[in-house]
């Protein structure tokens, strides 16, 4: 008899539903790799990360679905955990929502998220934004969910609502977006614990947080975020964040030394590198 085996929407759900889960945030497949490794139960390929650590271009809509479908292929072939995968605003209106779904999807995506700003897009933590209106999202929402080759991959729907329009215009939209098809709702920068929980109580599906450093929102721990109803909380840039400081204080050391030498205890070898990789060096390969 075969046995049944789970898509990657359906693993999620599963994973959420048992327990809220901690989403580093993975600019690259070897990093989603290593998030894997640390036992993290699913990573998020955030538009930010990939438009910066890929491109080293603002988070502003430059990433072309190509490019970042090509990205998801890297990571889904790579690690065995679920991706949460940033799709921006979807890329255009609802025809161009229905191919970034179905090409996400065939990517591998477990998880597709689009938000309610206006094209330029802007860092959620910024002012300037501009919404879409209502309809226009609930169409985009509608065609994302119709467009899923598999029910079970979850849409999430973003709002930036709070930073222009105000909470509870932010709730509002996020009741819309549920009944229109949104699977999990983010509302993006909330400026303090008291909104989370505002939020929480009004809206009856897994909501995401987003812990991103240096924006509007304070740092909540991960088991305040959780006790507040919380199933996902993200990190999305921390990881490259860390890195990039990292790289900068290893050129100003190599730059001032002449030597790499006082970095090696600070490197990963050689041989955690291969492990990573799952390479034998001992191996023939052809």
């Amino acid at each position: 008899m075969d046995h049944f085996v789970a898509t990657q929407g359906q693993l999620l759900r599963e994973i959420v539903a048992a327990s809220a889960i901690q989403v580093p945030g993975a600019p690259n497949a070897l990093v989603g790799r290593m998030i894997e490794e640390a036992g993290f139960s699913a990573a998020y390929l955030s538009g930010a990360a990939l438009s910066a650590g890929v491109l080293a271009l603002p988070d502003v809509g430059l990433v072309t679905l190509t490019e970042l479908v090509q990205q998801v292929q890297y990571l889904t072939s790579r690690v065995a955990i679920p991706i949460i995968v940033d799709a921006d605003t979807g890329f255009g209106g609802t025809l161009i929502v229905e191919r970034t779904v179905a090409e996400l999807e065939r990517a591998g995506a477990a998880a597709i998220q689009i938000e309610d700003q206006q094209l330029p897009k802007r860092c959620g933590h910024l002012s300037g934004k501009s919404l879409v209106d209502v309809e226009a999202m609930c169409a985009k929402l509608r065609a994302a969910a119709d467009a899923r080759a598999d029910s079970a991959t979850v849409l999430i729907a973003r709002t930036d609502a709070r930073g222009v329009e105000g909470l509870d215009a932010a709730i509002d939209r996020a009741r819309q977006y549920v009944a229109a098809g949104a699977d999990w709702i983010f509302p993006e920068a909330l400026t303090n614990r008291d909104e989370f929980q505002s939020f929480a109580a009004e809206i009856d599906v897994p909501l995401v947080a987003n812990m991103t450093e240096f924006g509007r929102t304070p740092l909540l721990s991960f088991s305040e975020l959780a006790e507040l109803g919380y199933r996902a909380v993200l990190y999305p840039v921390t990881l490259l964040r860390v890195a990039m400081k990292a790289v900068e204080a290893a050129l100003t050391i190599l730059a001032a030394d002449g030597s790499q030498e006082e970095l090696l205890d600070l490197m990963q070898t050689r041989q955690e590198l291969y492990d990573l990789l799952e390479y034998d060096a001992e191996q023939p390969h052809h």
